[in-house]
């Protein structure tokens, strides 16, 4: 039995008369206002105009939130298609179920709507965002502890997640703490922020290519940390889709900065009026 370890929130809803508030949208929101509010001066220490973000934010929001939502449902439809299942939960995005590369895509989407809408360069905007976005993730993966889901393999070390027994997947009725993977991509999420800072700093990599070392650098911790849970997904060739997926986008990023790395100062258009001081 283990001694020390990690526990899970008793609730994660609480009822203000009729009206729910619920522990994981308030993690995902606060990951966006945080990630907004950090974009937004790293835009403006770029040269970009105040307000920007606020702007884009409005279109990539919802976008993102469409996306995380779309390619969970698409990558997992026997969660809600499948017989005896109801097709309407799909729309219950507050019991969880956010992909996170369909929010990006669909959210850079926006962000690029928005970016044409507010005169900005869209490679500033992604420039801003590189380090601010990770550091939204990590804020936003506190929401599966309070839904308690999302976790990994059985484990006796002290910092073992105590799952209640209404939220143990089949065949682990009798164990009760698990891998705390939310936890650990949390941490992996501020050192990717760190990592992407430090390189855009010393290296003074900007634009698509600080966005690149965003994702390569995700995608690394995103594989083994996925390796690690035990929650139901479909699979191929022995892996788990997310882990295909993150291998195939961490191609792309490398590639990308490989293809690109004769890049000048010339990739951030604003960065000559305003000297970074991050």
């Amino acid at each position: 039995m283990t001694v020390l370890a990690l526990p899970s929130p008793a609730q994660g809803v609480w009822h203000l008369g009729v009206f729910p508030v619920r522990a994981y949208a308030l993690c995902i929101i606060t990951g966006i206002v945080v990630a907004c509010w950090l974009a937004e001066r790293r835009l403006v220490k770029r040269g970009g105009p105040p307000g920007a973000i606020s702007d884009i934010a409005l279109w990539a929001v919802p976008f993102g939130i469409l996306g995380g939502r779309l390619y969970h449902v698409l990558t997992d439809p026997e969660l809600y298609f499948a017989a005896g299942r109801n097709p309407w939960n799909a729309f219950a995005i507050w019991n969880g179920g956010l992909g996170i590369w369909g929010a990006v895509a669909l959210g850079a989407i926006g962000a690029w709507i928005g970016a044409r809408r507010a005169g900005v360069s869209f490679a500033l905007v992604a420039e801003a965002v590189a380090p601010a976005l990770p550091i939204g993730q990590a804020i936003g993966r506190w929401g599966n502890w309070f839904n308690q889901e999302l976790f990994g393999r059985p484990t006796s070390l002290p910092w073992g997640l105590q799952i209640a027994p209404s939220h143990r997947p089949p065949g682990y009725e009798t164990v009760t703490t698990f891998q705390p993977t939310f936890l650990y991509e949390s941490l992996w999420d501020l050192g990717v922020a760190a990592l992407v800072w430090w390189v855009g700093s010393r290296f003074k990599v900007g634009g698509f290519r600080l966005f690149a070392v965003y994702v390569a650098a995700y995608t690394v911790g995103r594989g083994w940390i996925e390796y690690l849970r035990i929650d139901k997904v479909n699979h191929f060739l022995g892996l788990r889709l997310n882990d295909w997926t993150s291998l195939l986008i961490f191609a792309a990023a490398v590639s990308f900065l490989v293809l690109t790395r004769r890049a000048t100062s010339t990739s951030r258009p604003l960065e000559s009026t305003v000297p970074s001081r991050d």
